[in-house]
């Protein structure tokens, strides 16, 4: 009955929507690399992980708190307290830089987003209205953090091709996943999570176009570009919109000062 969910449209990148993480990284060995993961104590953070210490990868675990790590620690080396994706990425960019160039290994940030960024607040990024509890619209505020990590993205891209940095950062979309993500919707996700597990993708597949960026080397030079299943899509605005972009990586230094 549910056979059509199960197809496979091969794209360029010779894998499909439903390919996971295990066979598009199958055969690369990622000893001696070393991979900081943040939300890695469950869903596609948690599955990234341990994909990415199956191929030899040191994994350093970004979670909240010590005790969500010890649930997957499998193959797991050491748990970092959870930081601002934005300082946490500023505050290992030189030492990814200066690695990059002494090693001749090419540094790479993956930037989870989302297809949602294209449905946002009219504004695109409310600067004067982050915390304006009145105007908040959950599905525009959620558009809005992936619009973010987009324009993030591509401005650290931008930045790192004008120094001639050998650290490469692309963004992606993972699809539409069963995680924890719905936890808050109370007795709307006891309704809803029989039908979700029939019709999305699974954390193998979510975490799968996270670890091909991260590892495939079909992928080494490629740099401010958005994935969707292992390909590059064109994005639409105001995700092309470089101004903006520039005006929000101001606003989140300011922000850590």
């Amino acid at each position: 009955m549910f056979g059509f969910l199960k197809q496979r449209r091969q794209t360029p990148s010779g894998f499909s929507s439903s390919s996971a993480a295990e066979e598009v990284t199958a055969g690369i060995d990622g000893s001696g690399l070393v991979a900081i993961v943040t939300g890695a104590s469950s869903g596609i953070g948690a599955e990234t992980c341990r994909v990415l210490a199956l191929r030899g990868v040191r994994v350093v675990m970004g979670v909240r708190t010590p005790s969500a790590g010890e649930r997957v620690k499998e193959e797991i080396v050491k748990n970092v307290p959870a930081a601002g994706h934005f300082l946490l990425t500023n505050l290992l960019l030189e030492k990814m830089k200066i690695t990059a160039m002494e090693s001749g290994i090419e540094g790479r940030v993956v930037i989870v987003a989302s297809d949602s960024y294209k449905h946002t607040y009219r504004e695109g990024i409310r600067f004067d209205k982050l915390n304006d509890a009145s105007g908040y619209k959950g599905i525009l505020a959620y558009g809005q953090s992936k619009l973010a990590n987009i324009l993030r993205s591509n401005e650290l891209s931008c930045r790192l091709k004008e120094e001639d940095a050998k650290v490469v950062v692309n963004s992606l979309h993972p699809g539409v996943v069963a995680t924890n993500i719905t936890r808050h919707l109370g007795i709307i996700k006891d309704i809803l999570s029989p039908i979700a597990k029939l019709v999305l993708r699974g954390v193998e597949q979510g975490a799968a176009t996270v670890c091909y960026l991260a590892l495939h080397p079909q992928v080494a030079g490629v740099t401010g570009k958005y994935f969707v299943d292992f390909n590059a899509v064109e994005l639409k605005p105001p995700a092309t919109d470089k101004e903006l972009s520039k005006k929000l990586w101001d606003f989140s230094v300011s922000l850590l000062q």
